[in-house]
């Protein structure tokens, strides 16, 4: 009764009774942590006719900034910077079909004054280069590796990898830069295993994320092996790849470069996502702008790789350079695909963000009846787009919210409960052919 009526007249209510479409979140959204020769914005020098660094704006040091294409980040981060992977991961990420992206710059090499310190991190600015003009090139390698407080941060201060726990639309995170100073040293590799460990924790944490790993650089097939085992990482929320690729080195010498597969594996990803949608494998997809592979894997050293998940990138004579792999790091068969822990992410988070309309609602069977309906037509649509198992949708999915799961204790605690299962396409990783001789029709059996 939310309404008094006290005089005669005509009464118009409306009632509420339609569905509320749960809307499917973004899958490919990426975040990159890492080295830039630059971390604040510009403006027109009226003397020199040159761009410099504004003193009026805060610096974007250790802060997440949302970049939609490569010449936006070029005008706030500068271009490459010798010894550094995150400028070329970002650059390779768009050439291969990225759309926006957050980049965190953890270090700018190459800032020439100081800028206006951020108010929730003021000592973000540190002035690297008070010599270098803005305009010059970057500077010379021999970079430091970064460290783990560096890249780790502070969820609170908003910087580091704690930053990106603010922003609820990132899918997918990555650190290219945690191989800067990669010496094959015991420290080295130590150092990468606990950063690579944070990604995953930060994934696992954050619940809709997913990491993409690399392998250090000049490793054969049996080395490669040999990091995986050392790692011994066992997640549904981060995949490895492997080898490096080798790509023309837009930095000015005009000659080739290796750099990690990170960037252009993201921008792959979100290249399938647009075209197929999230429940395709990320395999079998043209690596663009990559002119060859840091070491050549032939299948027998592939077949020992890829059950232990080490996605191979492959050059095969007429294809080109292909990714061969799309596994997790996890033992567990039933998230052993990159695409399916990936459709899991997209529909929890969009069920997650469409149902928080229930939250306070009378918990009675009226709610569970709006809920189910709404689940089921969301889920309805997932069927539609190829991306679950089935000729029906009864066979596909199936959703449950009744009084079973939600008995007077649990009703008492507050809980809701909803359950849901899916059946998930697979990839066809192995296609096998049976062939055999045939004698005819008039053959005896």
């Amino acid at each position: 009764m939310a309404l008094t009526y006290k005089s005669p007249g005509v009464y118009v209510e409306e009632i509420d009774r339609g569905t509320k479409p749960i809307e499917a979140v973004g899958t490919s959204i990426a975040a990159f942590i890492g080295i830039t020769a630059e971390a604040s914005y510009k403006k027109l020098d009226p003397d020199t006719g040159k761009r410099i660094q504004d003193p009026d704006q805060e610096t974007r040091l250790n802060k997440a900034t949302l970049i939609t294409n490569w010449t936006q980040f070029a005008d706030i981060f500068g271009e490459f910077v010798p010894g550094a992977y995150l400028p070329d991961a970002v650059y390779n990420y768009f050439a291969n079909g990225g759309g926006p992206c957050y980049v965190t710059s953890l270090r700018a090499v190459n800032e020439s004054q100081p800028v206006k310190p951020s108010r929730k991190n003021k000592a973000a600015a540190v002035v690297v280069d008070a010599e270098a003009p803005a305009d010059s090139a970057p500077a010379p390698s021999g970079l430091t590796a970064l460290t783990m407080d560096e890249i780790v941060g502070d969820a609170a201060a908003r910087t580091g990898l704690g930053g990106l726990e603010a922003l609820d639309d990132i899918r997918l995170v990555v650190c290219p830069d945690v191989m800067v100073g990669y010496d094959d040293s015991d420290d080295a590799k130590g150092r990468i295993k606990m950063v690579q460990q944070k990604l995953i924790d930060h994934c696992k944490l954050m619940k809709y994320r997913f990491a993409v790993l690399d392998t250090p650089p000049h490793l054969n097939a049996q080395q490669a092996k040999e990091w995986r085992e050392f790692l011994n990482f066992d997640s549904d929320y981060a995949a490895l790849y492997y080898p490096w690729l080798v790509v023309p080195d837009l930095g000015g010498s005009g000659s080739t470069k290796t750099v990690p597969p990170s960037g252009h594996m993201l921008g792959i990803y979100n290249r399938s996502d647009s075209e197929r949608g999230v429940h395709k494998a990320p395999a079998n997809e043209v690596v663009s702008n990559a002119v060859g592979v840091e070491f050549n894997i032939s299948k027998g050293e592939q077949d020992v790789l890829n059950p232990i998940g080490v996605n191979c990138i492959r050059a095969f004579p007429g294809r080109g350079i292909r990714i061969w792999g799309a596994r997790t790091l996890s033992s567990n068969a039933a998230w052993r695909y990159v695409n399916v822990r990936r459709l899991f992410i997209t529909v929890e988070a969009s069920m997650d963000i469409g149902l928080q309309w229930v939250v306070f609602e009378p918990n009675d069977s009226t709610l569970w009846a709006k809920v189910r309906r709404d689940v089921t037509a969301f889920l309805r649509g997932v069927w539609r787009s190829g991306a679950l198992f089935g000729n029906t949708p009864e066979q596909a999915f199936y959703v449950k919210c009744d009084e079973e799961l939600n008995p007077p204790e649990a009703r008492d605690l507050g809980q809701l409960i909803i359950e849901v299962g899916m059946c998930p396409t697979k990839p066809a990783e192995f296609v096998i052919f049976r062939i055999t001789q045939w004698a005819g029709l008039d053959a005896e059996a």
